[in-house]
C-alpha cells in the first residue's frame, strides 16, 4: 500500500516539477522566475524526502535539509537583489 502511494506521489511531484521548470524557462518577469526557481527547489526537496522514505535511508533528510537551507538563503539575495539592486548594504 505504501509503495502505491509513494509512486503516485513521486508521480505528481515530479510533474510539479516539470512545471516549475517550464514557468522558470518562459517566465515573463523576474519576479515570475525567482518563484519558479524557489518551487523547483522545494518540489527537489519532496522528492529527496520520499525517496528517503522509499530507501528507508536518513541520508536522504539531511540532503534535503542542506537543499533547504541553500535555497532559502538564496532566494533571499535574488529578492534583494531584484528589491534593491545590491546584496549588502
Amino acid at each position: 500500500m505504501l509503495d502505491t502511494v509513494i509512486a503516485i506521489a513521486f508521480f505528481l511531484v515530479s510533474v510539479a516539477l516539470v512545471l516549475s521548470f517550464i514557468r522558470l524557462v518562459i517566465g515573463p518577469e523576474v519576479a515570475d522566475r525567482i518563484l519558479a526557481l524557489d518551487t523547483l527547489y522545494i518540489n527537489s526537496i519532496a522528492l529527496l524526502i520520499l525517496l528517503g522514505i522509499h530507501l528507508n535511508s536518513a541520508l536522504y533528510f539531511e540532503a534535503a535539509l542542506l537543499i533547504a537551507v541553500m535555497g532559502f538563503i538564496g532566494t533571499l539575495a535574488l529578492s534583494k537583489y531584484l528589491m534593491r539592486g545590491d546584496i549588502m548594504e
